[in-house]
């Protein structure tokens, strides 16, 4: 019901807006005869065109900006303020047009009047907005009359998510304990008794909705009598799922399966769009990264092979997103038997945890050196990432007997491809010795991922690789 008066009241305020968009410009092109201006003009064509695109560049710009949301605004200079920057980038992006377009007669009176006479209307229109649904919600007879079921926090997160709840109004009646010796309450609405009451209360009261948000203790309640005696009434109720939890971050939504309604929670809190972006990102300098690579193949090929016996590049098992086998691709920097070296250096070990890091690493050739310092022995990862196996930025692949070792929270760190850089990689890798810390960087990096960040580690791994900083 809420989103369907949402999508109702989204759609209303588009079109009013857009109309407003085109009265705005024919009252700012008019009102030159009453400013003395008749010295210029506008040819027809680039006036409409003008105005058609301030009407979608308007609503794309004010839904970026939060305005076409189910949540009320805060207060009415929120408002104010954000109607203020959407048309000053309405109109920035109206002026570029007319540099790229060359439009150099368009007089800056007209592009003035434009938008002070948009910005007036649109703080009307707002203004006309939130007077009728406050008079809805304070009028009441029509508004949503609603029965809460439970007494704890999750049933407070619900009172005061509808007090944010953008509609055409609604109103909480009073709420049910799930039990009667229940002592938690709810201090800004009524109790109406227990949940064993639910007949009475919504005989004796007008209610067209329950929400049903049992405290998570309470496990044992069985409400199914109570949504079939809901069912029977013709009364509304909502459900809010066990897995929800308003101390934590976790967030459910709901999705459905060929109309088979399923409750998810994605913890890797990339959309999308995000995951969109990243592989474009990917496909874009992993091609260059292969690129160079090619290049280089040749010659670093023939210093491999004179510096000591073994294949050019070096292939290892690894994990991948969610436990799936790759090999890693790397030029070979170890002499061709390290591996069954390695149980001899434990010892040495700096790592405390399911990492293996030697300083001065005997098994490393001298060409193996200069490449790590220069980092060159990773572009053949750029095929990886063509594949579709890695990614540029992401965790450190781990090998197979690391996992093998993990406790229980380190796996999260494999949600995500791995990458050739990360956090961990740009954070003063010589420095952490502590394997959980390099978890923790990486847990970090997933949960506070943005596209930007992406990019800001490219960029401060690029500036280290060039100060050789960070690589044995």
């Amino acid at each position: 019901m809420y989103a369907q008066q949402v999508a109702f009241l989204i759609n209303v305020l588009m079109l009013v807006e857009g109309i407003l968009v085109i009265l705005a410009g024919y009252f700012a092109y008019y009102l030159r005869w009453f400013q003395g201006e008749y010295m210029w003009s506008m040819d027809g064509s680039l006036f409409l065109g003008s105005v058609l695109f301030l009407m979608f560049v308007h609503n794309f710009i004010s839904g970026r900006f939060g305005l076409y949301t189910d949540r009320r605004a805060p207060s009415q200079w929120f408002i104010v303020q954000r109607l203020f920057l959407v048309v000053i980038l309405d109109f920035s992006l109206l002026s570029v047009g007319y540099f790229l377009l060359h439009q150099k007669g368009v007089s800056r009176l007209f592009i003035g009047n434009y938008a002070l006479i948009l910005f007036s209307l649109l703080l009307i229109e707002r203004w006309i907005l939130e007077i009728v649904l406050q008079k809805r919600q304070q009028q009441g007879y029509n508004a949503l009359r609603i029965l809460l079921v439970g007494s704890d926090q999750r049933a407070e997160t619900i009172v005061s998510a509808l007090e944010n709840q953008r509609s055409w109004g609604h109103k909480i009646i009073g709420y049910l304990m799930a039990r009667p010796a229940s002592s938690t309450s709810i201090q800004s609405i009524p109790c109406l008794g227990s949940l064993e009451d639910m007949r009475g209360v919504l005989t004796k009261n007008a209610v067209d909705e329950v929400i049903f948000a049992l405290p998570r203790a309470e496990k044992n309640v069985d409400i199914s009598a109570y949504i079939e005696l809901c069912e029977k009434m013709g009364i509304a109720f909502r459900i809010v799922p066990g897995m929800f939890d308003p101390e934590t971050e976790r967030i459910v939504h709901v999705e459905s399966i060929q109309h088979i309604p399923t409750l998810v929670v994605n913890l890797i809190r990339i959309n999308a769009t995000g995951m969109l972006y990243k592989r474009v990102l990917d496909i874009g300098l992993g091609m260059a990264g292969t690129l160079v690579f090619t290049l280089l193949y040749p010659v670093v090929g023939l210093a491999i092979k004179l510096d000591s016996k073994g294949p050019v590049l070096f292939r290892q098992k690894r994990v991948g997103q969610h436990g799936r086998i790759f090999h890693v691709l790397k030029f070979r920097t170890m002499v061709a038997d390290a591996e069954q070296h390695k149980q001899q250096l434990m010892e040495k070990n700096q790592m405390q945890g399911q990492m293996f890091k030697v300083e001065n690493d005997p098994r490393v050739t001298r060409v193996g050196r200069f490449l790590r310092r220069t980092s060159l022995d990773e572009f053949p990862q750029f095929l990886n990432v063509l594949a579709g196996k890695m990614s540029i930025v992401g965790t450190r692949p781990p090998t197979v007997d690391e996992v093998e070792h993990y406790d229980h929270w380190h796996h999260r760190r494999i949600t995500l491809k791995p990458g050739i850089t990360g956090l961990w990689q740009i954070s003063g890798r010589n420095q952490i010795t502590d394997f959980n810390e390099v978890v923790k960087l990486d847990l970090q990096y997933i949960d506070q991922w943005r596209f930007r960040n992406d990019l800001a580690i490219i960029a401060r791994t690029v500036l280290i690789v060039m100060q050789r900083k960070g690589a044995y």
